[in-house]
C-alpha cells in the first residue's frame, strides 16, 4: 500500500531532480537545447523535457476525468518555459493528491482514455508510473547532454536523501 506522504515525497524528489537537470540545461545555448540527437525517441532536449511534463499532466488529468491536449512545443521554446510548465503541472498534481485519502489513493478507478478505451488503475499506481517515467526520460536527456558535449552533473535522487 502506498501512502500519501510517500507519494508526495517521491513527487518532490522527482521534481527536484528534474530542476537539477533544468539548471544544467539553462547553461546550454538554445541551439543545442533544440538540436536533434539521433537515436532518441524524442530527438531534442526540448522535446524530452516537454514529454516528461506532458505525461504528468495527461495522467493526473485522466485520473480526474479532465480532458487534456498535449502541450505545443512551439509555445515553450526555452528552458525557462519548461521550468515554469513543470512547476505548474507539479502544483496541479499535488493539488489532486490533497483531495485524496489513503484508501482513495490505493483504490482502482475507471480511467477513460481519449481514444475510447477504459482501464482500472489506482492513483498510486498511475503516479508511480508517471514519476518513474520522468526518471527514464531524464536519463535520456542526460545522455543527450553528453552527446552534445555538455555533460550534466549528478541529477539522481541520492542528492536529496
Amino acid at each position: 500500500m502506498f501512502t500519501l506522504d510517500g507519494i508526495r515525497r517521491f513527487h518532490a524528489w522527482t521534481h527536484a531532480s528534474l530542476h537539477l537537470l533544468l539548471d544544467h540545461l539553462a547553461t546550454i545555448d538554445n541551439a543545442d537545447y533544440s538540436r536533434e540527437v539521433p537515436g532518441f525517441g524524442f530527438p531534442t532536449l526540448h522535446r524530452q523535457l516537454l514529454h516528461i511534463v506532458d505525461c504528468e499532466a495527461f495522467w493526473v488529468r485522466l485520473l480526474q476525468g479532465i480532458p487534456f491536449a498535449d502541450y505545443d512545443p512551439a509555445q515553450f521554446p526555452q528552458v525557462a518555459d519548461a521550468r515554469h510548465l513543470l512547476e505548474e503541472v507539479g502544483r496541479q498534481s499535488l493539488e489532486f493528491l490533497s483531495g485524496l485519502n489513503t484508501e482513495q489513493l490505493n483504490s482502482n478507478r475507471e480511467l477513460h482514455f481519449p481514444e475510447g478505451e477504459t482501464e482500472l488503475h489506482a492513483p498510486a499506481f498511475v503516479l508511480h508510473h508517471v514519476l518513474t517515467h520522468a526518471f527514464h526520460h531524464k536519463g535520456q536527456a542526460v545522455a543527450m547532454c553528453r552527446v552534445l558535449g555538455h555533460p550534466a552533473p549528478d541529477t539522481d535522487m541520492s542528492q536529496f536523501e
